[in-house]
């Protein structure tokens, strides 16, 4: 059996990376490692795939084999059940999402009773053990135990703070047909905004197809259609969030964090005046924050390596590129519809555009390629002396103003070579330069 757990829970294609078996084991075992009540109470949510029910259902049994009560939340967003598992003093919770893929693909994920994910220690043992399988899973349900009304305990949540009125602003929301398409509406209609919704009709199989925000085209174009203030694109279990300004243009992960944490800075609420980003930050992300006497600090790529930062060194605030932002003072991991609600109070307060805002950034042109290497090598480009010099000869030539990031793919046999820079050709060539030596090198 391949290794289960990935860089987000368990995730495949429905019904063969992903069975109703596997999911099965997954609850028993899940529930033996993760709870130690005599009756452990878990929460299962999901997003609106096809293969959510049947899934359900699966890790329900397993769950109830190992002596646990589920409690379903339906279809809702993940960064909710992270929610309800506080509020409603579970031992655990799940999710059942692929996350922004294809509605072909789902993933199950946990939480622990703090309403965090797993580290890997944890769903170590949970693997070791459905690899073992010694035990005989022996299961039936009628029916699910629901919690009445989750979406209002999720939104109590996102109203404890308080909130500019939209009253006014005309915004547009992509919820990728997707765990936001009924409560993001809601939320910001209630705050005062006319809301435009595009993808709130999920059947199933259209979740983030040509839409949300791995989709953000549709999104900008609607703004500029509606002549909108600003607009906001989710994906599929809404853990992510990216924003549209009134020219149709993108405000990334890197944009947002900028915006919040210096919001954040300016109430005194920004602890160490730190921000946790990424290797695949943006060049101009460190640069604004520094501008406005921020520090910041890179981790791998991957939001639980920003949250292990964080959690870490006690930081609060912390983020991906794709807009996954993660605001530890208010919830344990990333949430979509917080994040659109801080960023809708700031271009509510600000004299300024949300372009203008955007623009405390600037954006350095970035490249990405891929070098096709044996897979047995992709590891080791680093001991190549004359790989080498040539990442060192690049980082000598930029002097701050560039920089190269090399790392090797976790599932294909390639190196993957980013540079940022000022001028475009240039960094496209130095790009083809490095690609080329490493292919020539490596294979």
């Amino acid at each position: 059996m391949a290794k289960l757990f990935g860089t987000d829970g368990v995730r495949g294609v429905y019904g063969k990376e992903l069975t109703d078996e596997l999911a099965r084991s997954l609850g028993y075992y899940g529930t033996k490692v993760l709870t130690e009540s005599h009756q452990p109470v878990i929460i299962i949510g999901m997003d609106t795939r096809e293969s959510a029910q049947p899934l359900q259902m699966a890790l329900s049994e397993g769950i109830i084999a190992a002596g646990g009560k589920v409690l379903s939340a339906g279809v809702i967003p993940t960064p909710a059940v992270a929610v309800l598992v506080k509020k409603l003093n579970a031992d655990a919770g799940i999710v059942i999402s692929a996350s922004h893929n294809p509605y072909e693909f789902n993933g199950i994920k946990f939480f622990n009773n703090q309403g965090y994910k797993l580290p890997d220690e944890t769903e170590e043992k949970i693997e070791k053990l459905i690899k073992e399988d010694a035990d005989h899973i022996n299961s039936s349900i009628q029916h699910l135990e629901n919690i009445e009304n989750p979406e209002n305990i999720y939104l109590d949540f996102l109203n404890q703070s308080d909130h500019h009125s939209l009253e006014g602003k005309k915004i547009v929301l992509d919820c990728s047909n997707g765990a936001l398409y009924k409560i993001a509406p809601k939320y910001f209609k209630d705050l005062g905004a006319e809301v435009i919704s595009i993808a709130t009709e999920p059947n199933g199989t259209n979740i983030n197809l040509n839409c949300g925000s791995t989709h953000i085209d549709n999104l900008e174009k609607t703004v500029l259609k509606e002549n909108a203030d600003f607009g906001f694109a989710f994906d599929g279990d809404a853990d992510r969030c990216l924003a549209v300004d009134e020219k149709g243009r993108l405000i990334d992960g890197d944009k947002i964090l900028n915006l919040i944490s210096r919001k954040m800075k300016s109430e005194n609420k920004l602890n160490k005046d730190m921000v946790v980003i990424t290797e695949m930050s943006n060049l101009g992300l460190p640069k604004a924050l520094d501008q406005a006497g921020i520090n910041c600090i890179r981790t791998d790529v991957g939001d639980r390596y920003v949250l292990e930062e964080m959690l870490e060194n006690d930081y609060v605030l912390g983020g991906e590129q794709s807009g996954h932002i993660i605001k530890l003072d208010q919830n344990t991991t990333g949430d979509g519809l917080l994040t659109a609600s801080i960023l809708a109070d700031i271009f509510a307060e600000s004299e300024l555009k949300p372009s203008e805002l955007s623009d405390l950034m600037k954006v350095y042109p970035q490249v990405l390629e891929n070098a096709q290497v044996n897979n047995k090598n992709k590891e080791t480009y680093m001991d190549d002396p004359i790989i080498k010099k040539k990442i060192e000869e690049v980082q000598e030539h930029f002097k701050g103003n560039g920089r190269v990031y090399i790392r090797p793919s976790g599932t294909e046999p390639l190196v993957r070579v980013m540079i940022e820079g000022d001028n475009q050709s240039e960094i496209d060539k130095i790009a083809k330069e490095t690609v080329d030596l490493i292919e020539e090198r490596l294979n």
